[in-house]
């Protein structure tokens, strides 16, 4: 068997197809504008995002904690009610609220334009802390409709036969027959006329859709009178007792979902002598909840510390300890002696502080003294918190509305001219920077900002009417500062493929080389600016976040518009003969790369200095010049492009000759480049 060796064809990559790339483009800015558009012929939406409390105005209202036993509010009892109402603002989707604190004892709640009635009275709403047991626990998401209505009878209608023989099913052959294809749609038809009867009150109602409000409402209705009992059924025996979910509470089992960040803040109102259905902080529960066995106000203290065992020895683990007034003490020892004794999640109670379980645990003991002790895998942080939490609850506080008025902007429509005359003017010296510096590529950087400035206006008024997201005086300097950014990108690009036609490369080359190298460097600069963005929205509160947001929104927007803009309409210009061949107003031409005219051919090419004959960027051997025999002795830079040699290569071809001249000088003397020798001959 004969063998033969050929050789290995180069490895040809993917030919660049910038016009798809492009196109995909233009279908993503097509799809934005037209979900606006018809959100905006809808009634839903507006062309124009959103202005925050600073630039619109909106409604102040001015609260003043108060306790029904005369007490007095301290300075931590103010922060921890400014954290409660910021909860209920930001989960009833109200986006750039101001909250702060008046003088140590009146609460200012700033709401950009005109506030609902329930948004007024959720802010003003009194905080309550209830202990309860643990009926039952739910998924966190809402039930799917149809798992909740009522199956049909699949066989109604027209018979199928004498006798009795069935017809092959959708399911055998693989798709939806016509019966069940009804039956779906009259189940939600019929969702959505029980939802006319269904409650619009409770626990995250505002979130509920109709047809799952229908739906559950069917459900729930067991007696099929078309009403939704809250009394129990049987009179309960105890706070655990199954008797107390009544239809009602079933229809909040069903509909409530906890994934929803609104129903994670709370803030509805809830019945201390019946069941609840709550949501916990995190989202990640459902529970179904008994009436309360202890209030907020029989909690005489709660501290966070070190767990203590038995013997009194420190076990390392944070806990909150709770110290119980004596009516509650005889309550909470029954409670104690009970739950341990029901199976599980009965064993268990939860303590809501406005709506929510901010905790749920067991019993190891029988708490007969009123002393009791919350363990789990606390951070110091977290016990801390959880302890501020029961402290605030545990005072008899309500909120007294001092004054509500409506707000004009504190900063107005001149300071929003006035931010957008800075934009302007930032855009214009950058515009005409870019044109100076890169004459024809200018212009594709400024193509390039006017579709980053189309996509984020649209994103942002689609945000406004989705997310109801309001951009503020601080969002504004996020958007003029990611004008500099996004020019960043450019300059990086541009610079690259300058740089590798310098090198020696084609243009096409050039700029298939120049994109790799600089998206790294984009990328990690976009990385960082993202990631500061990050940081910011997490730790800062207000107008911070605004700007922390557009910031992220636009190196976001950056990187798309590069990736799928600049790079590819750069693959089509070097097509063009006002680039390809380096037009003195392209941006490439060879005055501009510092290249000699005389050996410039265009498109990368440069001419040999001895032949007259144009060779290609990627040839490269030494050639005779007129000082000397190589070109060894020359410029490295200047020579190096002369040659058409990159950099890389041109140090390979300098290493060879330092090689070969060591090899030729060992020849003639062995010891030569070996450290030398003395008069004896010994090597030293």
């Amino acid at each position: 068997m004969s063998e033969s060796l050929r050789r290995r064809e180069p490895r040809r990559s993917a030919a660049p197809r910038p016009v798809r790339t492009l196109l995909g483009l233009l279908v993503l800015v097509v799809a934005l504008v037209g979900t606006l558009a018809a959100g905006n012929l809808a009634g839903s939406a507006s062309p124009v995002p959103r202005l925050a409390l600073d630039l619109e105005g909106g409604t102040q209202v001015i609260l003043t904690p108060r306790t029904t036993d005369g007490s007095a509010i301290d300075d931590e009892d103010v922060v921890q009610a400014i954290e409660i109402i910021r909860n209920r603002v930001d989960g009833s989707g109200v986006a750039e609220a101001e909250i702060s604190s008046q003088g140590g004892q009146n609460i200012v709640v700033g709401i950009p334009g005109r506030a609902s009635e329930e948004t007024l009275e959720l802010i003003s709403r009194s905080a309550q802390l209830r202990f309860r047991p643990v009926l039952a626990l739910q998924g966190p998401t809402t039930i799917d409709p149809s798992q909740l209505l009522p199956e049909e009878s699949a066989t109604e209608g027209p018979e199928s036969g004498s006798d009795g023989a069935e017809s092959p099913s959708a399911a055998e052959s693989g798709s939806e027959s016509p019966s069940e294809s009804a039956s779906a749609g009259a189940g939600t038809e019929r969702a959505l006329e029980a939802a006319q009867n269904a409650p619009t009150d409770g626990p995250g109602a505002a979130e509920i859709p109709d047809e799952v409000r229908g739906a559950a409402f069917i459900a729930a209705d067991a007696n099929g009178d078309g009403e939704l009992s809250t009394e129990p059924d049987t009179e309960p025996a105890d706070t655990s007792d199954q008797a107390w979910i009544t239809e009602r509470v079933m229809y909040d089992i069903y509909a409530l979902d906890c994934t929803l960040p609104a129903n994670q803040s709370g803030g509805w109102a809830d019945d201390s002598e019946s069941a609840v259905v709550a949501c916990d902080s995190s989202g990640q529960q459902k529970f179904v909840l008994g009436p309360a066995v202890v209030e907020g106000t029989q909690l005489t203290g709660a501290s966070s510390g070190m767990q203590t065992n038995s013997q009194g020895m420190s076990t390392g683990l944070w806990a909150v300890n709770l110290e119980l007034n004596s009516e509650a003490t005889e309550v909470f020892a029954e409670v104690s002696q009970r739950l341990p004794t029901l199976p599980t999640p009965q064993d268990q109670f939860a303590i809501v502080l406005d709506g929510v379980v901010i905790s749920n645990a067991g019993f190891t003991s029988p708490i007969l003294d009123g002393s009791a002790q919350i363990t789990g895998d606390f951070t110091d942080e977290e016990a801390n918190a959880l302890a501020n939490q029961l402290n605030f609850g545990s005072l008899p506080i309500t909120f007294e509305v001092q004054s509500t008025e409506q707000i004009s902007a504190t900063l107005g429509s001149e300071q929003l001219t006035n931010a957008a005359l800075a934009g302007l003017i930032g855009l214009v010296l950058v515009v005409a920077y870019m044109i100076w510096q890169y004459r024809g590529l200018g212009l594709l950087s400024v193509a390039s900002l006017a579709v980053a400035a189309v996509i984020v206006y649209v994103v942002i008024a689609l945000l406004s009417w989705t997310i109801n997201y309001r951009l503020s005086l601080p969002g504004v300097a996020g958007l003029i500062i990611s004008i500099g950014t996004t020019a960043d990108s450019f300059i990086v690009y541009f610079e690259r493929i300058r740089d590798e036609i310098r090198d020696g490369r084609t243009l096409a080359s050039a700029v298939e080389h120049g994109w790799k190298r600089a998206r790294r460097t984009i990328i990690a600069s976009d990385a960082v600016n993202f990631l500061a963005a990050i940081v910011l929205y997490l730790l800062a509160v207000g107008g911070v976040r605004g700007f922390a947001f557009t910031l992220g929104l636009t190196t976001i927007i950056d990187l798309l518009v590069v990736v799928l803009f600049t790079h590819p309409m750069m693959q089509v210009l070097v097509r063009m003969p006002f680039f390809r061949d380096g037009h003195r107003l392209s941006g490439l031409s060879p005055e501009r790369l510092g290249v000699d005219p005389a050996l410039y051919r265009g498109a990368g090419r440069f001419r040999s200095r001895t032949s007259g004959r144009d060779r290609p960027g990627t040839s490269g051997t030494d050639e005779p010049d007129d000082d000397g025999p190589t070109a060894s002795g020359r410029d490295r830079e200047t020579v190096g492009a002369a040659a058409g040699t990159t950099i890389a290569e041109r140090r390979a071809a300098e290493r060879r000759a330092e090689r070969e001249k060591r090899k030729k000088e060992r020849s003639v003397d062995p010891y030569a480049g070996l450290g030398g020798s003395g008069d004896d001959g010994a090597v030293v």
